[in-house]
């Protein structure tokens, strides 16, 4: 082919020349004219040219962020720092982190936008992420600030130092400026070559998802950490977006659903606000969300003109794991696909010890969780940004945000689901506490725990983790929590159902435990119904004498006797308990429980003697259980509560101290029974005379109350309409 023939070409202001050479060999060359000298950055005729791919950017003076947002929402505080920065006497890094997706570049852009628009700064942006795109960027940004076409050559061609040319001339710039280095990821590509540095002339602000890199130490940086939205922020994200999609309550559902993540936000209310063919209001969104939150969130981009991975949620996080992966963790994918089989609340770390110490392996997943390699993974998550470290109650915790695991969790392969949740099946069952441990020492875990054991059936359904689901309602039944326990409950017990079929022994179970929750929380009748619904099906399917209907016929006596039907509360009992003692043995501790309840109810038929008699439960409870059994515990109880009801308060009196010590010692001194147990001591009070006693007793336990369980339960509202006639009693007995 014969040589072309010279072409000489200018560009205006920033533009491009596309000159052939030799075998139709394209070269770009990039012009930039305007402040300072101009120059061409051009490779040279003679010595190598750069790499391959190394495109110089269009400009350095305009961020390419894609859509920004025309409001910035609750980044005030944030941004009054930075503006102080950016009009102070420079010479400073900042650096913004946190999750993909949190809005790191949007308020970098906004303060772009202000340092050029008012303060008169020279604007200069750079993508960071990736050692090409940073060295083209700040070559081009040293010809913006006057590097002359030969100087650049040399740098691009590797004859001169890049970073110490850049440097030079931002060091020298005519004009006071503000550096932007965007999505800094990988904080090793501004390490090498010494790109990141300080200079008195301007700020350099750097975005990142890598907390914590020694290179931000280094330079003395000011670290900014970025989170979600506040709930009300988030919301009006969205009605800024999609105005006439819905009321603020509505965008506030949608909001919370997101995880009032700005990315989230921002796909969500630019989908609303560019639909053709259907016109969704924000509910209708947000009833989607529920069928496929991830899939439905990313069609947001076709709107925003975008389909980078950066600008998807369910592609951004990607981007830190193969990351992670090529910095030699890739198990750092298995641990964030693990911690995705349960919920977005904090995952106490001692559900990871197992694994770290090697007690369970997990070299069948894929890539392989050995030992080992437990804590730099979870290392590499904290230092992306894709897992947050939090104290919850006490608690250690790693904490990731909702959207995040549901995109992670959709991207797991077929052939992992089944593998991933029983190994996370299999770390919850075993952080469970034991069964026959105080509940005083164990609500704060099992309230950690509870959130994970229901988002484990709700994504990995099966019976075993139905049965898990379960057993984590009875030990936070066990432990007081009644209120997390029932709402719990409501949820499994539909969700065993929709299952493994409404007579499936574990739906019973369910339901069961269901029942006994409803009427702990006042729902009485809503109790006998459950009750008495799982009563039938357990005769039906295990028979009248299997365990389980028994305990079930045991517990459905109490909604009964509240309701006001004594007698058949005590027929329930005494099936229940002939049939347990056949069954079960007369020294069993559910035999031995039933006969407990049965002190309560007797005395209300006004049978002093029989009581009396069924009263040696007590001994046997003493006798066959060791110390601090829940059927002990109940025995002392209802013994003084059947004396106080029979009118016998001297013979109560020190019954029921002894019950309220012994609910303190085992059970915690907040635990709804040791309330009752209190509130039992008082009213023998009353009985006996001890007015002041009683009140203050009252007085104590009904404050307790509303704040454990909540001020609108019957016996919290009795407690009250009890502690005001006894305060007017008392006042009425001090006049003279």
């Amino acid at each position: 082919m014969s040589d072309p023939m010279p072409i000489d070409g200018r560009a205006s202001g920033q533009g491009r020349v596309f000159q052939t050479g030799g075998d139709q060999y394209i070269e770009e060359h990039h012009h930039h004219y305007g402040a300072g000298t101009g120059s061409l950055l051009a490779p040279q005729s003679v010595g190598p040219r750069p790499p391959q791919g190394a495109a110089v950017p269009d400009s350095v003076r305009v961020p390419l962020v894609g859509r920004a947002p025309g409001i910035l929402r609750d980044r005030a505080d944030l941004m009054e720092r930075l503006r102080a920065a950016v009009t102070g006497p420079g010479d400073d890094v900042h650096v913004l982190h946190g999750l993909g997706g949190c809005g790191k570049t949007a308020v970098a852009h906004a303060l772009f936008t202000e340092a050029v628009r008012d303060h008169g700064r020279v604007g200069l942006w750079v993508n960071a992420s990736e050692r090409i795109s940073l060295r083209a960027g700040m070559l081009a940004v040293a010809g913006d600030r006057g590097a002359t076409t030969g100087e650049l050559a040399a740098a691009a061609g590797g004859q001169r130092a890049a970073a110490d040319l850049v440097w030079h001339y931002l060091d020298h710039s005519a004009q006071r400026w503000l550096l932007v280095l965007d999505n800094a990821d990988d904080p090793t590509v501004l390490e090498e070559g010494g790109w990141l540095r300080t200079s008195p002339l301007g700020t350099v602000l750097v975005t990142t998802r890598h907390a914590t890199s020694p290179l931000w130490r280094g330079t003395g940086s000011a670290s900014h950490s970025l989170g979600v939205l506040p709930l009300d922020d988030a919301a009006q994200v969205l009605c800024d977006l999609a105005p006439d999609a819905g009321t603020v309550e509505s965008a506030q559902k949608v909001a919370r659903r997101l995880g009032c993540l700005p990315l989230a936000l921002t796909l969500a209310g630019s989908h609303l606000s560019h639909q053709l063919l259907e016109s969704w209001s924000m509910d209708e969104y947000d009833r989607k969300l529920s069928e496929d939150s991830t899939a439905l969130v990313d069609q947001g981009a076709a709107s925003t003109g975008s389909g980078q991975s950066r600008h998807l949620v369910g592609r951004t996080w990607q981007l830190s794991l193969d990351a992670l992966a090529g910095q030699g963790l890739p198990e750092a994918t298995s641990l964030l696909r693990l911690l995705s089989c349960w919920a977005a609340d904090p995952v106490p770390l001692s559900l990871l010890m197992p694994v770290a110490r090697g007690e369970v392996d997990f070299g069948h997943l894929d890539p392989p969780l050995a030992a080992d390699r437990v804590e730099p993974a979870l290392r590499g998550l904290l230092d992306h940004s894709l897992i947050g470290m939090v104290e919850a109650d006490g608690s250690r915790c790693v904490q990731a945000h909702g959207v995040l695991l549901d995109s992670v969790a959709a991207g797991i392969p077929d052939e992992q689901r089944g593998v991933l949740a029983e190994a996370a099946g299999r770390l919850l069952e075993a952080a469970l506490p034991p069964e026959d441990a105080a509940p005083v020492e164990t609500r704060t875990e099992l309230r950690l725990l509870a959130p994970h054991a229901s988002s484990l059936l709700r994504g990995s359904p099966g019976e075993g983790a139905a049965r898990l689901a379960v057993r984590v309602v009875e030990q936070l039944f066990t432990a007081g929590d009644f209120a997390v326990a029932l709402s719990m409950s409501l949820a499994v017990a539909d969700e065993a159902e929709r299952l493994l079929g409404e007579e499936h022994p574990v739906a019973l179970s369910a339901r069961h435990i269901m029942g006994r929750t409803q009427h702990r929380m006042g729902h009485y009748t809503e109790s006998e119904t459950t009750l008495r619904e799982v009563l039938r099906s357990r005769e039906r399917i295990l028979g009248v004498d299997h365990p389980d209907t028994l305990r079930t016929c045991a517990v459905l006596h109490v909604p009964v006797a509240i309701l006001g039907r004594v007698e058949e509360a005590v027929r329930l009992l005494r099936r229940a308990i002939t049939g347990q003692r056949r069954v079960l043995g007369e020294d069993a501790g559910e035999t031995l429980f039933s006969r407990a309840w049965l002190l309560e109810v007797l005395p209300r038929l006004g049978d002093s003697e029989e009581f009396d008699e069924e009263a040696r439960v007590v001994e046997d409870c003493e006798r066959a259980l060791p110390p601090g059994h829940l059927a002990t515990l109940m025995a002392h109880h209802n013994h003084a509560e059947g004396l106080r009801v029979l009118g016998r308060y001297v013979e109560a009196e020190p019954v029921a101290r002894r019950a309220l010590a012994e609910r303190i010692r085992f059970q915690g001194p907040d635990h709804p029974q040791t309330l009752a147990a209190l509130n039992l001591k008082a009213r023998v009070a009353r009985g006996l005379g001890k007015l002041d006693e009683a009140i203050t007793a009252l007085q104590e336990v009904t404050e307790r109350r509303e704040r454990v369980l909540g001020p609108e339960l019957p016996f919290v509202i009795q407690n009250r309409e009890s502690l005001a006639a006894w305060q007017a009693e008392a006042e009425a007995q001090a006049q003279p």
